[in-house]
């Protein structure tokens, strides 16, 4: 589990207008604790649950019976950023589209709030889109689509109940798809497949369908299949239907016209060219005689891909593709904790912290938790637990968030996303709970590739400088780590990528008013040592790795390279490394 710096912790002076009345442990809560055996040494008091009536669990149970929670991963350019622009777009929650990288007077992309995602046309942020549509409700679980952030979409993924694989039909499967596949398929994530730009010149249906398969190892359904492709893309059969959807290019920004016709009517042949329907028709026969069929058991232990094919940047099969994708995904389901699976009709409310973000809203300079709701109903003002530090909180100002913009919301459920004022009482990774005493499962780190130092050429700017590194930090831009030499005080900054270290320059500058200076140092393997110090003293001295200390005073060694790596194991066989930083719990890191 992530913990906080105690240098930031709220005080009981805290203000109420921003978490409302919380309790130090050992004291008694806002609500009545009934009478138990005594509580054991930091242990959380528990907050009794009144019984649920039948009506309340009925009605919890139509929540969560309603709603859908997905993430989209795909490798950079992959169309990720407009595809959830149209779906927006046909959930009514918009009522134009923004392209990515905009010309002219084009609207700006609703889902990339960050001024530097809009200079760059990228995203490099994540953030929570929450629409109704067809009686439904979607909650969109933004993530960067810039390789650099990967981490942060795997913090993501851990929030998601079904994930959408989108694929460039030219390019196929690429790098970053693989490896955000793998995340999904670690946690038995249902994945959609949904091949992209279909009105471009790319690869045979077939083809790119068989390198899934035998890649990735997923077996594919094709739920629909194109009829033609790149200037001759003509529409999709829906292959459960039989139906033909038909589609004509709109005013840009617009939902498409599309006509949906029985795969044998006449006016066919003069819609569609003979020899592509032809062709389709052939496929879809070839694809009917493999006997494959739709097991949605085998779809949500994510072992079968329902695929779509379309076009997002001309809307052609994106709402076929949604409509779908409502009947099929996976609904909320349980989530493991340190009391086992946690079903989300659990009368209590429970959730986790899977995202931090500083100054979403620069006027104010706030910062927000973003919260999975996993059981139970979410009320405004509520009094909670909090799972790391035991004490009671009432949550005053709970946020619904689209994009950028956010409204006070009165109620959540399973599958919801909820954003939290932060002043500096939560952490990635923490649970809330109203109830008997639980903690979801953390979420760890995972190995960066680059390091710099990150300098202060201008001292008297310290404070700024240390309060942008340490709330940075916290919401997992990147990680940081400290010399083992206490008088070296920079931070050495710890990523995937150089996208990540400038993304971390140009907020400590233009949010915190500090410039910066990076030093590269020659490393690109980290690695932390199981058994911690005591476990590194055994060995004695070592040689072709550097010693820092991660923010939680865990050793981690730098190499320049695997060799080095390799080097070490062979030297010290009972010296245990590992490439994911250990998940912890009660200990709280060190601020800069």
């Amino acid at each position: 589990m992530s913990s906080r710096s105690s240098s930031s912790a709220p005080t009981s002076g805290a203000p109420e207008s921003v978490l409302g009345a919380m309790a130090p442990p050992g004291q008694a809560p806002p609500h009545p604790v009934p009478a138990s055996a005594p509580l054991a040494h930091g242990q959380a008091p528990e907050l009794a649950l009144d019984p649920a009536p039948d009506q309340v669990l009925a009605g919890l149970a139509e929540a969560v019976a309603r709603r859908r929670n997905f993430a989209i991963i795909s490798h950079p350019d992959a169309g990720k950023t407009t595809l959830t622009e149209k779906l927006l777009l046909y959930g009514g929650a918009i009522q134009q589209a923004g392209a990515v990288k905009a010309k002219g007077e084009q609207r700006k992309v609703t889902s990339d709030w960050m001024e530097l995602e809009k200079q760059r046309g990228i995203s490099i942020t994540s953030t929570v889109l929450q629409f109704d549509y067809a009686g439904s409700t979607i909650n969109l679980l933004d993530t960067p689509g810039h390789q650099d952030f990967s981490e942060d979409t795997y913090r993501t993924l851990a929030a998601a109940d079904n994930a959408v694989m989108l694929e460039d039909a030219a390019k196929g499967l690429e790098p970053q798809t693989r490896k955000l596949f793998e995340v999904c398929r670690m946690r038995q994530i249902p994945i959609f497949t949904f091949i992209n730009k279909m009105d471009r010149p790319g690869r045979e249906p077939l083809e790119l369908i068989d390198e899934i398969e035998k890649e990735l190892n997923l077996a594919c359904w094709p739920v629909n299949w194109p009829i033609g492709s790149g200037d001759r893309f003509r529409g999709v059969i829906d292959r459960r239907s039989k139906q033909v959807i038909l589609f004509a290019r709109a005013e840009r920004g617009k939902q498409s016209v599309e006509r949906t016709l029985a795969w044998n009517a006449p006016e066919l042949a003069e819609l569609v060219e003979p020899d592509l329907l032809a062709l389709a028709l052939e496929e879809l026969e070839l694809l009917d005689g493999a006997g494959a069929d739709l097991d949605m058991e085998l779809v949500h232990a994510g072992e079968l891909s329902p695929v779509f094919f379309g076009s997002a940047m001309t809307n052609f099969g994106v709402r076929p593709f949604l409509d779908v994708f409502l009947e099929l995904a996976q609904k909320p389901v349980a989530r493991q904790s340190s009391q086992g699976a946690i079903d989300p009709l659990r009368p209590g409310f429970s959730g986790f912290v899977f995202k931090l973000q500083a100054n979403m809203d620069p006027r104010h300079r706030d910062r927000v938790a973003f919260v999975r709701v996993c059981s139970g109903k979410f009320e405004k003002d509520m009094t909670v637990q909090h799972a790391r530090s035991g004490r009671s909180i009432r949550l005053s100002r709970p946020q619904k968030l689209f994009g950028q913009d956010r409204e006070v919301v009165e109620d959540a459920y399973p599958g919801d996303v909820i954003g939290l004022n932060n002043p500096g009482m939560f952490a990635i990774g923490d649970t809330l709970y109203v109830g008997p005493r639980i903690e979801y499962e953390g979420i760890p780190c995972f190995s960066p590739e680059i390091f710099s130092w990150l300098r202060n050429p201008n001292p008297s700017a310290f404070k700024s400088f240390r309060k942008g590194v340490n709330e940075l930090r916290e919401e997992g831009a990147v990680q940081v780590l400290y010399d083992t030499d206490q008088s070296k005080r920079d931070p050495i900054l710890a990523a995937v990528g150089q996208l990540q270290l400038e993304v971390v320059q140009y907020r400590l500058e233009h949010e915190y008013g500090v410039e910066t200076r990076l030093e590269a140092l020659g490393f690109t393997v980290a690695r932390w040592v199981i058994g911690g110090w005591p476990a590194l003293e055994t060995v004695g001295r070592i040689f072709n790795c550097k010693t820092v200390r991660d923010a939680w005073d865990r050793p981690v060694l730098l190499f320049k390279n695997q060799w080095n790596l390799n080097q070490l194991s062979e030297d010290h066989p009972d010296l245990q490394l590992s490439a994911v930083a250990p998940v912890v719990s009660g200990v709280e890191p060190i601020a800069l």
